[in-house]
């Protein structure tokens, strides 16, 4: 009996102590929980500019201000606040100096709740920073601290970075908006993979040029417009790619099969293809010093809308006349991003590297240090392979 019970007492205290809560937990209702983070080039807000007036000032450099977005904003105090008006769900917070870490600690003396970024979502970087700082600087404390997932998602504005995390709608979240955003990749490939903290250290540390998706607002409203390219060795923002060679860029890394590609008829009457599928497939080739590339680029897809109403699309003789036209039009975009990339910006951001690299490692060891400029001077040449299945729901 004692042998039975003995037993038993030991896993009714084991038990127990697993039901204990947590020694270190802190209630959410004391704790400012921030979703948003955006970093632009440092100008003093007129709440600091007041503030620093009567006397609250430290030894700094207004380099770099750091604005948060607090959800719930149940209980948030500060003198700071932005977007903060009745109705809102969220509230900014902004600081200005030469350091992020600074300036979150400096929000702790002017708020009753500390901040926490375990639940950030989304990190904008404004493009006018990245020409003055590098991005390994900015990303320095956001990539060291504990509390931020390595899933945070990051971007570039084309504007103020804060201006992204506002909001004219009495009950949107700016950053919940912009992350929900992505999940339109399935209806066109003008919106980009989105870029994590995780990936972007290693881009970083790897000194590989890259492009991170742009945002843009007018009017109260925000728009994916395109990508900005960060060049590798520099870490600074060099140019934007608008929302077509976005696409391009998208169907040649073979991380996107959606979108549509719009020409014009030989009566200059607009029509448009609908992709169901795309693939690419770039091939590499080395002859002594000299490094080229081919790549097949091969799509399915429909006639989804032509304003020519004389014409109707009933043959396969028809598919292969407009077929031609849509790919001469697929030949011109992707024309125009290489053209981009070799001559205007000489960056690498469209996984030619990547397939050297993979299929002449040799080689790769040798010229990636320099990489981007010898891509600059390769020479790349393309396969299409366009076809029209079907012609979508018409009556004739």
């Amino acid at each position: 009996m004692y042998k039975r019970i003995i037993p038993l007492c030991l896993c009714l205290l084991l038990l127990t102590g697993t039901q204990t809560g947590c020694w270190s937990s802190k209630e959410i209702e004391d704790l400012a929980l921030y979703a948003g983070l955006a970093l632009d080039v440092g100008e003093l807000t007129p709440t600091e500019q007041l503030l620093e007036e009567r006397g609250s000032t430290y030894s700094k450099q207004n380099k770099i201000t750091a604005t948060i977005q607090i959800v719930p904003t149940k209980s948030t105090g500060g003198p700071d606040k932005q977007s903060s008006s009745q109705g809102k769900a969220y509230i900014n917070l902004s600081g200005t100096g030469d350091s992020v870490f600074e300036i979150f600690r400096n929000f702790s003396i002017r708020n009753e709740r500390p901040i926490i970024g375990h639940h950030l979502k989304i990190i904008v970087v404004s493009k006018e920073l990245l020409k003055r700082q590098k991005m390994d600087e900015v990303m320095d404390f956001v990539l060291r601290d504990n509390d931020i997932r390595p899933s945070t998602m990051v971007f570039i504005s084309q504007g103020r970075a804060m201006d992204t995390l506002v909001s004219k709608q009495p009950e949107e979240i700016p950053t919940f908006h912009i992350k929900e955003m992505i999940r339109n990749q399935y209806r066109t490939s003008k919106v980009m993979q989105p870029v994590i903290l995780s990936e972007l250290d290693g881009l970083m540390h790897s000194k590989r040029s890259y492009v991170l998706q742009n945002l843009v607002m007018a009017k109260g409203s925000m728009e994916f417009a395109g990508a900005a390219i960060v060049k590798g060795d520099t870490g600074h923002w060099v140019g934007d790619l608008d929302q077509e060679d976005t696409q391009c860029l998208s169907w040649l890394a073979n991380k996107g099969s959606s979108g549509a590609i719009k020409a014009y008829d030989w009566d200059n009457h607009p029509m448009t293809y609908e992709m169901k599928s795309m693939k690419s497939k770039i091939k590499s080739k080395v002859d002594g010093d000299e490094i080229s590339f081919e790549v097949a680029v091969q799509t399915e897809g429909r006639l989804i809308e032509t304003w020519n109403t004389t014409e109707y699309a009933t043959s396969s003789a028809y598919a292969e006349k407009v077929g031609g036209i849509f790919e001469d039009r697929l030949k011109q975009m992707m024309d125009q991003l290489i053209q981009k990339l070799q001559n205007e910006y000489k960056t690498d951001v469209s996984g030619f590297g990547e397939a050297l690299g993979i299929q002449h490692p040799a080689v790769w060891k040798k010229v990636k240090d320099q990489w981007d400029d010898i891509f600059s001077r390769s020479k790349i040449t393309f396969k299409y392979d366009l076809k029209i299945t079907d012609f979508g729901s018409f009556t004739q």
